[in-house]
């Protein structure tokens, strides 16, 4: 019998209800009012007084109301015909839903029952599979997908028997297994997962070491991320998180690209929608789009939906890794989430922390974090999540405790700066406050000896150098005025300038350099780096100046010339003659 409950107080999104059963936590229940169904998960449990949080509006719910306990998590529906799709934080197709707002209530199922799809067989009768196990393989926009022996069967099975290759719906059995207590199982395509539970249906998950090109200079040359790495892009409004993330997504080397817009403004999300359909990938010349999820789930639909949307963008990336594919996950932004849980937490009347967050956010973030990842399959494949959140700090302010407490736990840090989008230095990533802990990592200096060569983290540690020492001198500069300073230092100051305006900023607009190609930073950072061990003569701060204005703005022309074409030859060529000019 399904537990019933009773309504005995509502504020706002959070609604006590007195039960007659037993009920679990985190437990899916539904609140009937006004001819609706209020979907609302369990979140306090005392004695027979249970906290739920509602995903709706709880406008003109009655204390009286009757719920109903579903007996199960809140879960995503997992399956082909996801890819390309729009969804909200509670996995509804938001294409299926009427009109511009969603109607309180109105839930719709994900994945689409009237499809067939051409599934090849994998496995064969009398195959002993485990859990995650891969069955056969459909095709969806051009990627290779697997069905898999259920997530939550327990033990090892034999396959009884498989259908052969052909056309089948997404609820036909395709498989039939026999447990290890004898008992028969009919496999579909579609699998359930709870959303808060990680799945761990991998062998190992080592440290990542693999480099994930982004095609954005001031990432892969300065602070470098990993496949299955894990990153961070704190920023005041207006410096371009968006936009930063938009182009990693776009560029970098994923199979699948999940997006999960947890609380932005609505605005912004609407850019996603009209921005992803029209992209052209460059991996494959085919739409972008075609290998994307977007989840959305704007700043004025309900505070609780905001965290069930995080969630239910990790279980489906986790799902397609299960596939041994590749998953680029953003989130944007995981500030919006953590404010929903001190809102939640609030209500709960908890005792608050710093900034009335909940005590345990650093635990909620880094158990969060910690789903992303490299993992070794069962089968000897690998699969991997990158995981990239953006925080929206309060004024801009880095202390705050949603950056402090990812900064525990993301690999890659990238403050983005207001000082640098003012100075329309785009990306306005500060490259000495940044940080990306892989390149300390034996593994992948391993990687990069093979992959580049030997000197290449040697030649970008000196480089943050020379940013340091450039910035140092700007300062001195600042105080002391151009004549205060020798004529040396001007120079230090140039070059740290030099490697700002060409290895760090890019015009993500212009066709050629928004992405840069790992061959193509190496013979970058190879050139400046040489540049910065010349040593040149002057006679004054002025002469300094000008020479180095010519220098970066060759540099520039450089970057917007197709790479080892005649006109970035040219370029190379004047580059050379300036550089001969002034050689001590």
């Amino acid at each position: 019998m399904a537990t019933k409950g009773t309504v005995s107080g509502v504020i706002a999104n959070m609604v006590t209800l007195v039960v007659d059963g037993p009920v679990a936590q985190n437990e899916i229940c539904y609140i009937s009012t006004g001819g609706d169904r209020l979907m609302a998960e369990v979140i306090k449990v005392v004695g027979t007084q249970v906290y739920v949080q509602v995903f709706e509006s709880t406008r003109g719910l009655k204390v009286g109301a009757e719920a109903e306990f579903t007996g199960h998590m809140l879960e995503v529906t997992l399956g082909p015909g996801m890819l390309s799709k729009n969804y909200d934080g509670l996995q509804n197709d938001l294409d299926k839903m009427d009109g511009v707002f969603l109607k309180r209530g109105q839930y719709t199922y994900p994945l689409d029952k009237g499809s067939k799809w051409h599934f090849v067989p994998l496995a064969k009768v009398g195959d002993q599979v485990e859990a995650a196990a891969w069955l056969g393989q459909v095709d969806e926009n051009f990627q290779p997908l697997k069905i898999m022996v259920p997530f939550e069967q327990k033990g090892v099975c034999t396959v009884k028997s498989i259908v052969e290759e052909g056309d089948y719906g997404i609820e036909d059995t395709i498989a039939v297994l026999t447990d290890e207590e004898g008992n028969d199982v009919k496999v579909n395509m579609i699998q359930k997962w709870p959303v808060k539970r990680a799945m761990t249906n991998y062998k190992e998950k080592p440290r990542p070491f693999k480099l994930l090109e982004t095609g954005v200079r001031v990432i892969d040359t300065v602070n470098p991320i990993v496949e299955g790495g894990t990153g961070f892009i704190p920023g005041p409004f207006g410096t371009g998180k968006t936009v930063l993330q938009h182009a990693i997504s776009k560029q970098a080397e994923a199979d699948i690209v999940i997006i999960a817009a947890c609380g932005e403004r609505a605005n912004e999300v609407v850019e996603i929608f009209t921005e992803f359909p029209e992209l052209v990938d460059p991996h494959t010349g085919r739409k972008l789009m075609e290998r994307t999820i977007i989840i959305a789930n704007t700043s004025n639909m309900p505070v609780a939906a905001r965290e069930a949307s995080v969630y239910t963008a990790m279980t489906i990336a986790e799902y397609y890794r299960s596939m041994g594919l590749k998953v680029l996950l953003m989130a944007d932004s995981t500030s919006r989430w953590a404010q929903a849980l001190r809102e939640m937490s609030n209500r709960m009347e908890e005792l608050p922390g710093p900034d009335a967050f909940p005590m345990d956010l650093s635990s909620i973030i880094s158990n969060f974090y910690g789903r992303a990842g490299y993992v070794k399959l069962n089968n000897g494949e690998t699969g991997s999540i990158t995981f990239i959140g953006t925080v929206s700090p309060a004024g801009g302010n880095l202390k705050e405790p949603v950056t402090e407490n990812t900064k525990k736990v993301a690999r890659c840090f990238y403050a983005l700066e207001q000082d640098r989008a003012d100075k329309k230095r785009y990306p306005a990533v500060n490259p000495i406050d940044s940080y990306s802990k892989y390149i300390e990592y034996p593994e992948f200096e391993d990687y990069i000896a093979k992959r580049i060569n030997g000197e290449w983290i040697g030649k970008v540690n000196e480089v943050k150098t020379r940013l340091q020492r450039g910035k140092e001198i700007a300062e001195q500069i600042n105080i002391l005025g151009d004549d205060g300073v020798p004529v040396e230092y001007h120079v230090i100051f140039w070059k740290s300038e030099l490697i700002d305006f060409v290895i760090l900023q890019q015009d993500a607009f212009d066709e050629i350099d928004a992405v840069t190609p790992m061959e193509r930073q190496e013979e970058i950072l190879n050139m400046v780096i040489d540049i910065c061990h010349t040593e040149f003569e002057f006679d004054n701060f002025n002469e300094v100046m000008d020479y180095f204005k010519k220098m970066i703005n060759i540099c520039k022309q450089m970057n917007y010339s197709k790479f080892k074409s005649e006109e970035y030859g040219n370029f190379y060529k004047q580059l050379q003659e300036l550089i001969e000019e002034r050689k001590a």
